[in-house]
C-alpha cells in the first residue's frame, strides 16, 4: 500500500509539473500532443531558408578557395620570373663599359694612345661604381694573408714585411656582399 502511495504521489507530481510548465509557457501540454497522437508541427520555412544559407556559404567557399588558388600560382609565377630576370639591371649598367670598350677598339691611330689609356681607366672606374651599385666590393689586402679571402701563390722574402704581409696582389679578388666571388691571387712574405 505504501508503494501505491508513493507511485501515485510520483505520477500526481509528474502530471503538476507538465501542467505547470505548459501554465508557464502559455502552451498547451505537451501530453495533449501525445494523447492525440499527433507530431509537434515544424515549419518548412525556416529548413529552405537555412538550405539556402547553406548553398550561399558553399559558393562563397567554392569561389574564396578558387581566388587563393588563383594569387597562389600568380605569386609563385612572379617568383619565378624575378629569379630569373633578377641580373637584368646588372646587365644594363655593364652596357655602358661595353660601348667604352667598342669605341676604344675602333681606334687605330697610334697617336691616340693617350685617350685610349684615358678611356680604359674611365671605363674601369665605370665598372668598379657599378660593381659597388649592385653589392661587389674589391677584397682588401692592408689585414695581411687571409686564407679565406686570399690564395697564396707565391713567397717573397722582404725584410721590410711582416710575416704573413702581402708582398704583391697578382689578381685582384672581389666579393658580392659577404660572399667571395674569386680570392685574390697573392705573394705572401715570408722570412
Amino acid at each position: 500500500m505504501e508503494e501505491n502511495l508513493a507511485k501515485n504521489g510520483v505520477e500526481n507530481a509528474a502530471e503538476n509539473s507538465a501542467e505547470n510548465v505548459g501554465e508557464i509557457a502559455g502552451e498547451t501540454p505537451a501530453e495533449n500532443f501525445a494523447e492525440a497522437g499527433a507530431e509537434i508541427p515544424v515549419e518548412a520555412a525556416p529548413i529552405d531558408d537555412l538550405s539556402a544559407k547553406l548553398k550561399e556559404a558553399e559558393d562563397k567557399y567554392i569561389r574564396a578557395y578558387a581566388e587563393f588558388e588563383n594569387i597562389k600560382k600568380r605569386l609563385e609565377k612572379e617568383k619565378y620570373q624575378a629569379i630569373d630576370y633578377a641580373s637584368e639591371q646588372f646587365a644594363k649598367d655593364l652596357l655602358g663599359a661595353i660601348d667604352a670598350l667598342d669605341m676604344a677598339l675602333k681606334i687605330e691611330d697610334a697617336d691616340h694612345f693617350e685617350q685610349m689609356k684615358e678611356g680604359v681607366v674611365l671605363t674601369r672606374a665605370n665598372l668598379l661604381k657599378t660593381f659597388e651599385k649592385h653589392g661587389i666590393s674589391a677584397i682588401t689586402h692592408d689585414q695581411g694573408f687571409d686564407p679565406n679571402l686570399h690564395e697564396a701563390i707565391m713567397q717573397a722574402n722582404d725584410e721590410n714585411l711582416d710575416e704573413n704581409a702581402i708582398a704583391m696582389v697578382l689578381q685582384q679578388g672581389y666579393k658580392y656582399k659577404d660572399r667571395i666571388l674569386r680570392p685574390s691571387l697573392v705573394s705572401v712574405n715570408k722570412r
